[in-house]
């Protein structure tokens, strides 16, 4: 602004028009009047893009700009207008003074359309977060939301869907978010009843992320399985509540579907948000690794990603070796790693894998071992733990061995070759039908040309029968006159 200022503050004796990049204040002017045609026009996807635009903008608020845009907006002596200059710093007044003199010239548009009110309740809610001033964007929040409230316009419901995410966000910031859990299910009814499709995913994914936060799990499931459900009109939602549901998932011990969700999650995120990448593929890493997988060494040198997953990398490592000991000093150099990123109490179900995994090395490389060397190899602490985990490998399919309780010891039975059976020859079998039955589908949804079954006719036919159809409405057309 004060570039903007003194340009034009050097250009008034020359009465000629200077030429400078448009301010901030000239931004926000323009995005209203996108946001006034939309409401106007009913055309949400106008409101959609001045969202865009004032994202992009964000970075470039100012306290200044800000006053000037609400004085321009909004009608003087508003409800609205006091209320959100309460919560703007006071500039100095030469600032203020200048600001003023520039917007001056213009025919000042007060506005009364409820969109533009609860914008400009978005921009200085983004600015006061922006500012880390949290128990002021606390209570900015609460008046839109109360605002909002009482107004059911579909053409309000994109901006409204903002306002509910950084609702949430000043709560979280400030650790009290189980204070607005209440109010987030009552704006999620209001929003089923008026039909409100975008804010029930948004609402959704913030009461999901509420119960998550506190470890409510149980809670979160309830809540999602009774949730209506349609067709996503948000992708970043839709990736959010991929997440959620993975997290529930693998708590819920389904690991083939939490796999399933997280790995969906971070390929439909965008490229820009790479925390929310990250963290998918942290859970994903573990789930897999529960599953009994052992995941590529691409998925750890994806770009930007390197440093974040590191200590899964390790974990990971430690896992495929199958060594206790390298699991458990991994597991306690990253403890706050994990804990941060709330894995820990998945990392403590991953030693039954890391046992298991040590076990069936042990049972390829000896026909027979004795259960106090297993119980050393395996840096067990006791013989029967040995014994207990050994039975209940054989007993999971896990490994091919016996156990001999008189000696004590584990009798591995030898691999016969898989080639002298019968099970490649099923799986070939199975490979070859389904690829036939994929054919066939793709050739029963071809679309085909009307009677290209026939013979075609020839010229001369074509002609005659055009001749015939001609005399015979003629024929008709003639005695339609008789009768008339």
């Amino acid at each position: 602004m004060t570039q903007d200022v003194e340009m034009k503050e050097q250009a008034a004796p020359s009465n000629s028009l200077p030429s400078f990049s448009p301010s901030t204040l000239h931004h926000l002017k323009e995005i209203a009047s996108l946001i006034e045609t939309g409401a106007y026009d009913r055309e949400v996807r106008r409101i959609l893009r001045a969202i865009r635009l004032t994202m992009a903008l964000r970075r470039k608020l100012k306290a200044s700009a800000l006053s000037a845009f609400l004085n321009f907006t909004l009608i003087p002596g508003s409800e609205a207008l006091t209320r959100l200059s309460s919560y703007l710093p006071k500039e100095d007044e030469h600032a203020m003074e200048v600001d003023t003199a520039t917007s001056a010239p213009q025919a000042p548009a007060k506005h009364s359309l409820p969109e533009i009110e609860i914008y400009c309740y978005l921009l200085v809610l983004m600015f006061l977060i922006d500012q880390k001033k949290y128990n002021e964007a606390k209570a900015c929040s609460s008046a839109s939301i109360a605002r909002l409230k009482n107004i059911n316009r579909r053409t309000i419901d994109v901006l409204a869907a903002r306002l509910y995410f950084y609702y949430s966000l000043c709560y979280e910031l400030t650790g009290d978010l189980a204070e607005i859990r209440g109010n987030l299910l009552s704006l999620h009814r209001i929003a089923t009843l008026r039909h409100d499709e975008l804010g029930q995913e948004t609402l959704l994914n913030l009461l999901l992320r509420n119960y998550l936060h506190y470890n409510l799990y149980d809670q979160a499931e309830k809540l999602r399985s009774k949730a209506p459900r349609f067709e996503a009109h948000s992708n970043q939602q839709f990736c959010r509540y991929l997440f959620y549901l993975g997290k529930i998932r693998t708590i819920q011990l389904e690991y083939t579907d939490a796999k399933e969700c997280l790995l969906q999650a971070a390929r439909k995120a965008p490229i820009a948000a790479l925390g929310f990448r990250v963290q998918c593929n942290k859970w994903a890493i573990i789930v897999r690794l529960l599953l009994g997988e052992i995941p590529e060494r691409t998925v750890f040198m994806q770009k930007g990603m390197e440093k974040a997953l590191r200590p899964y990398f390790e974990l990971t490592n430690a896992v495929r070796i199958g060594d206790l000991e390298l699991f458990r000093s991994v597991a306690e150099k990253f403890s706050s790693t994990f804990s941060s990123d709330r894995t820990h109490n998945l990392i403590v179900r991953l030693r039954h894998n890391v046992i298991r995994t040590g076990l069936r090395n042990i049972s390829i490389s000896y026909s027979r071992i004795s259960l106090v060397d297993v119980a050393k190899k395996l840096r067990l602490d006791s013989v029967a733990d040995a014994e207990s985990i050994v039975a209940k490998a054989i007993r999971d399919g896990a490994i091919d061995a016996t156990l001999d309780h008189a000696s004590r010891c584990m009798l591995s039975k030898e691999t016969g070759d898989i080639y002298s059976m019968t099970e490649p020859q099923t799986v070939f079998n199975s490979r070859i039908a389904f690829c036939l039955n994929m054919h066939n589908e793709a050739v029963r949804a071809l679309r085909f040309p009307p009677n290209s079954h026939k013979e075609k006719e020839s010229a001369e036919k074509q002609r005659e029968r055009r001749q015939q159809e001609q005399e015979l409405a003629k024929h008709i057309a003639e005695e339609d006159d008789d009768e008339f």
